[in-house]
């Protein structure tokens, strides 16, 4: 599909579609030999959008065959309550899959729970001992975000060897990750941040441009080089002038999509190829 202006639009929803019917045929392969897939995830309840996410990725698991556990801990969760259920998930032979979902309640170490999630079982990939891994080229269960980006990337037929390629924002579970698999396929990349001189110099000159700085509107269309291909992160929410909250991305879509050969829309790009890679990660991991 391409915009107006021209600029080919990458479908995070078409893709994330079909990783799913392929991932339902390996399913029901899985189910034939014996072995269920199956996804743990841990709940503190007290944020809305997080319980809201729980449950509509319960109803995804289930449209996979897919079984979907949630253990839900109250709002008033401390760190050892979280850490215990987590050791426990860990310790579980019928347990091949687990996640925490975000955030955990104030005082709770994230990047702590995290690290204590078992290497096998972490399908977000954000363990540090799996985002390591990305250096020597391992690429099931990194990040699930930097995997989306990657597949999104590949499906433009695009070769990245000898590409210059710039990540503007350097998160330790989106921008690094994605700039060490770029730097895997062989591109030279460039990894920005806040404090980055002349960065729209620097943005001018890539071959692909990855937005992942959680900036709203960021990217205008004179930062971007003609014919690149831009790959939006960004998730922000935003009032509008009728006082509505949306979601943009960092990227303004319609005004880089006039010099840009391929552009990710917010919503609808990498977001739905994220929960498709957590999927796949899943189904890896019991595979």
């Amino acid at each position: 599909m391409k915009t107006k202006t021209g600029a080919r639009v990458l479908d995070g929803r078409a893709m994330a579609h079909a990783v799913r019917n392929d991932l339902a045929v390996r399913v029901e392969a899985l189910r034939g030999r014996g072995r269920a897939v199956r996804l743990d995830a841990l709940l503190v309840r007290g944020d809305g959008a997080a319980e809201i996410y729980a449950r509509n990725q319960g109803r995804r698991c289930e449209e996979l065959g897919i079984a979907y556990v949630l253990h839900e801990l109250p709002a008033s969760a401390g760190y050892e309550d979280v850490a215990g259920r987590v050791l426990l998930l860990n310790e579980d032979d019928d347990v091949h899959a687990i996640m925490v979902h975000l955030p955990l309640p104030p005082g709770v170490d994230t990047e702590r729970i995290q690290s204590l999630i078992a290497v096998a079982k972490d399908v977000e990939g954000v363990n540090p001992a799996n985002i390591g891994n990305i250096v020597y080229g391992r690429r099931s269960l990194v990040p699930c975000t930097a995997l989306a980006v990657m597949e999104m990337n590949e499906s433009t037929g695009v070769d990245l060897r000898g590409t210059r390629c710039v990540c503007v924002g350097a998160s330790n579970i989106v921008g690094k990750p994605i700039a060490v698999l770029l730097m895997r396929a062989e591109a030279t990349v460039i990894s920005t941040n806040v404090r980055t001189p002349n960065q729209q110099e620097l943005t001018r000159t890539a071959d692909v441009l990855v937005a992942a700085a959680g900036v709203p509107g960021l990217i205008t269309a004179d930062m971007v080089k003609p014919g690149a291909v831009v790959i939006d992160v960004g998730v922000n929410r935003v009032r509008g002038e009728d006082g509505k909250k949306r979601t943009v991305g960092d990227v303004v879509f319609e005004d880089v999509a006039s010099v840009a050969a391929y552009v990710s829309p917010v919503p609808g790009g990498v977001g739905p190829m994220t929960v498709a890679m957590l999927m796949r990660n899943t189904v890896e991991s019991a595979e």
